[in-house]
């Protein structure tokens, strides 16, 4: 399970239309845009005991954040242009909504191993993953390419909790399914 924001359409779209003549150029394994996210918390397990105290940890964590914009600008690659395994879109924030998203992604982190689910222990890093590599490769003109998009701004007004099923979705890849929505609280 993870806890993330929810790209919307409109920006999905957008970045989808940038990438899509692009795509063949590159032998990635791309990932499939309508399942974009901002994920602020992963575990990979949750004990079913624990997911009522999860809700409600997660919709305490919610409420004490504001909402803020985001929008897709720019590109990087884990763990380094150079030997990428993972492609990525950066997102642009302002101070405000830079803190605002530490702050909740500390928020559901902390939410989840209350709950009794082991977290991962990741440092945050804000982005979207948009394809992976089988083996270490150079991106770099990947990462310029990206870094000349400028997506749509959207407003995150609410986390999700989503489930994710490995070998599940099309091409055998995780089928995602959100799970329950918490609306961020204070104006």
């Amino acid at each position: 399970m993870f806890v993330a924001a929810v790209v919307p359409p409109e920006a999905v779209e957008h970045l989808d239309q940038f990438l899509a003549p692009r795509r063949e150029a590159a032998a990635f394994r791309w990932s499939d845009p309508g399942q974009w996210h901002l994920t602020l918390a992963f575990a990979a397990d949750v004990p079913d005991r624990s997911l009522d105290d999860l809700d409600d940890r997660l919709t305490r964590a919610a409420a004490k954040r504001h909402a803020f914009t985001l929008r897709v600008a720019g590109g990087g690659a884990f763990p380094h242009p150079d030997r990428a395994r993972v492609l990525f879109a950066r997102l642009d924030a302002d101070q405000v909504a830079t803190t605002e998203l530490d702050r909740l992604a500390t928020g559901a982190r902390a939410a989840l191993a209350k709950a009794g689910a082991q977290v991962d222990g990741q440092r945050f890093r804000p982005h979207l993953t948009l394809g992976r590599l089988g083996h270490p490769d150079n991106v770099t003109s990947w990462v310029r390419l990206l870094d000349d998009y400028d997506g749509p701004e959207w407003c995150v007004d609410e986390v999700a909790l989503v489930a994710s099923y490995l070998g599940e979705g099309a091409r055998r890849r995780p089928r995602h399914e959100v799970v329950a929505t918490y609306a961020l609280g204070r104006d």
